[in-house]
Parts: C-alpha cells; structure tokens; sequence
C-alpha cells in the first residue's frame, strides 16, 4: 500500500496520486496534507462508499484488514447519483461482511441536487465522524471523470481525512 499526502486542490499531487492508484496495483490511502480537522489515529469508524462496481469491490478487499479491526463500517450508496444494483444487494454485502467478523450496516442515502457527489461524500464522511473512507477510484472512463468531475476526482482535489482507494 502507498500513503500519499495531497494538498488541497494541487494538480500536480493530484497527478501522482493517480499514477498510483492506476499503475501500482495496489490501494493508495491518501490524506490531507494540511487537514481541516485532526486526522484519526485509528481507524474505529469506517465508511464504504458503494455502488457495486468491481473497483467498489476491490477497495472493500484490500481494506478487510482495517474493516475487521474497526468498531463500526457504514456501508453508504447515494441512491440518486447513478443507477445502482438493489438495494437489496447492498445489504446482502453487509451480511457477508457480518459473517466474517465486521461490524457492519448498510444504508442508501439520498445525494440530492444541491451537493455534488464529492460535496455529499465529505458531507457523509463528517457527520458519521469517520476515521477511513474506502472506495473505488473512478466508475467513469478517465475523460468523462475529466469533463464531469466525480468521486473520485473530487476527492483527490479535497480529501476529508482519511481516505483508501482501489482500482
């Protein structure tokens, strides 16, 4: 695993951070190098931000490690961000994770017109007090992530703590 620093809205720790997490092959937790609130020591409180995809999937993976040791894992889906697999699937992945020993709940939330989905992530991550965001880096093709934005890009510009992403 990499561990990167990235300074807010820096293109250039923006571009390495990329570069790791799609050419290394494996997960980069990244975090603000000039946070806006304290960093967590520990990772006790885990969110998951999920929408089935296989990068979702992976990022769940290589962070089992941290997820077994936490005391709580919030599974969240923005239910009006994209199409998303049922609902029902997202709580069948909480029980499978239950099983092996997390903690873990699931829950879809609605985004809402008025945030963006990195405005709505940061906001998630904030108000459940989460140590370590898991997720997967770019559902989108890299262009469309360019000209549209999205998660993963926008938390690369503005990480809200913690944060451990897989392609």
């Amino acid at each position: 695993m990499a561990v990167l620093p990235v300074r807010r809205d820096d293109s250039h720790h923006q571009e390495i951070a990329e570069r790791l997490i799609f050419e290394s092959g494996r997960p980069v937790l990244i975090f603000p190098e000039r946070p806006a609130r304290p960093l967590a020591g520990s990772f006790a409180n885990i969110a998951v931000a999920w929408d089935g995809s296989r990068p979702a999937a992976r990022a769940v993976g290589d962070a089992m490690p941290f997820l077994r040791r936490a005391s709580h894992v919030r599974i969240f889906s923005a239910t009006d961000d994209k199409p998303m697999p049922s609902a029902a699937r997202g709580r069948e992945f909480a029980q499978q994770l239950t099983s092996e020993g997390v903690d873990a709940i699931y829950e879809e939330v609605k985004k809402t017109d008025q945030h963006t989905i990195g405005s709505f992530i940061e906001n998630y991550v904030a108000a459940h007090n989460s140590d370590l965001l898991v997720m997967g880096a770019y559902g989108h093709s890299k262009l469309r992530e360019f000209i549209l934005g999205g998660a993963t890009r926008s938390v690369l510009m503005n990480p809200p703590g913690w944060i451990m992403l897989s392609h």
